[in-house]
């Protein structure tokens, strides 16, 4: 499974997508039943946060489902795409199935919106 491209453009074809380590970029909240919510910053800078209203939170909340909730708990920068995949299936059982499909979409839609990054592809720049 090569990596073609994890957007728009091509990155390279030398990588294989399940050996690449993804790493969460923001941080999260869990809600009460065990549901991730993903704290994405209104703004880039500091600066503009301080211009909210106390009221407004300085951070936009991303819901995610169960698989997703699951997948974003093992994004630790530490596991690979293979690994995560595995431990998703044993949590999962045949639910899941086919998993490694579903988790590059997932992982891949989470790049293409800067939720998280690959270590390796980081270290590429």
């Amino acid at each position: 499974m090569g990596l073609f491209g994890l957007g728009k453009k091509k990155i390279t074809e030398d990588i294989n997508y399940l050996e690449l380590t993804p790493r969460a970029l923001h941080d999260k909240e869990l809600s009460d039943d065990g549901m991730v919510w993903v704290l994405v910053p209104r703004f880039d800078t500091p600066f503009f946060n301080k211009l909210l209203p106390k009221s407004k939170s300085p951070f936009i909340k991303a819901n995610l489902d169960e698989f997703g909730s699951a997948t974003w708990l093992l994004l630790d920068g530490k596991r690979n795409v293979l690994e995560i995949g595995t431990e998703l299936r044993e949590q999962f059982g045949e639910g899941i199935e086919p998993v490694y499909e579903r988790l590059t979409q997932f992982l891949t839609t989470l790049y293409q919106n800067k939720f998280i990054n690959f270590i390796e592809l980081e270290r590429k720049k």
